[in-house]
């Protein structure tokens, strides 16, 4: 299926903006440089046991509030702006230190989504980009992915293609019923944009980040342990938003100089 322009009303750029950065803060050069050329950095210290622990059962509430609502496990999505913890966890100092040495000292949160696979699950994220999904331009952001559970390739840990981020937006199909796919998009062929796929096998607590335009997808969970993982969406002020994707926003660090995105403050209730 060819790629059709879902928003005329943005002239999109969708290309890799490699990063600039001679003094980063926090990641070292060869990190950068690494992100430059595979399009990820993982995994990446940030949260002690205890304290994702903590997370890990602010999680479990509201799963088990949103099962009861008649969601899913993936149902999570968006609720930055109304969830004070995950406004805590999209705001923490050290979360940030690492997004500004790829993104620049102002940055905007706009989006996050849990990704939850149950202990025998038999959907499967299949391979897409998330540009491919958003009403944004130009593609710059980077996705934060916070482990609240161990992931590993037996409880389908998030996979990547390095180096696909470099071939710009490529085409997609729309998935099949018969895939179980948690999204609606399918890259045929992935490997023939990169290298080999690469498991982000990491420890809760730790996050990986990768850019907006990097082929990636994970397996069905067949394991006995649940697999969860926070998504969040950073991006700099230069990039724009349609369809009002611009008012569920919370600048987490500097300012936001475009005056484009909507900053919507912490929740004082759930």
């Amino acid at each position: 299926m060819p790629i059709t322009d879902a928003m005329p009303e943005l002239k999109r750029e969708l290309k890799f903006f490699p990063v600039e950065n001679d003094n980063p803060s926090t990641l070292t050069p060869e990190q950068i440089q690494h992100f430059n050329e595979n399009g990820y950095i993982c995994p990446l210290d940030v949260f002690t046991d205890d304290e994702i622990s903590i997370h890990r059962e602010y999680f479990n509430q509201l799963m088990d509030k949103v099962l009861a609502e008649g969601g899913n496990s993936y149902s999570i999505n968006g609720w930055h702006t109304r969830s004070g913890g995950i406004h805590d966890l999209v705001t923490d100092e050290r979360i940030s230190d690492y997004v500004q040495d790829l993104l620049g000292v102002d940055l905007i949160c706009w989006g996050t989504h849990y990704f939850c696979k149950l202990p025998g699950e038999e959907k499967q994220v299949s391979w897409h980009q998330d540009a491919s999904y958003w009403p944004l331009s130009p593609s710059k952001t980077v996705t934060v992915w916070l482990a609240i559970d161990d992931a590993s390739v037996e409880n389908g840990a998030m996979t990547v293609i390095p180096k696909s981020h470099l071939h710009g937006q490529i085409a997609f199909e729309r998935s099949t019923a018969e895939e179980k796919n948690v999204l609606g998009q399918t890259v045929i062929s992935p490997e023939e944009y990169g290298s080999a796929p690469v498991p982000f096998e990491m420890k809760a607590g730790q996050l990986s980040l990768h850019s907006d335009l990097l082929l990636h997808g994970s397996e069905p969970n067949t394991s006995d342990r649940r697999r969860c993982g926070l998504t969040m969406r950073f991006v700099p002020p230069e990039v724009k938003a349609a369809n009002n994707w611009n008012q569920r926003a919370i600048i987490t660090r500097g300012e936001d100089t475009s005056g484009h995105w909507v900053h919507n403050p912490r929740p004082t209730n759930e």
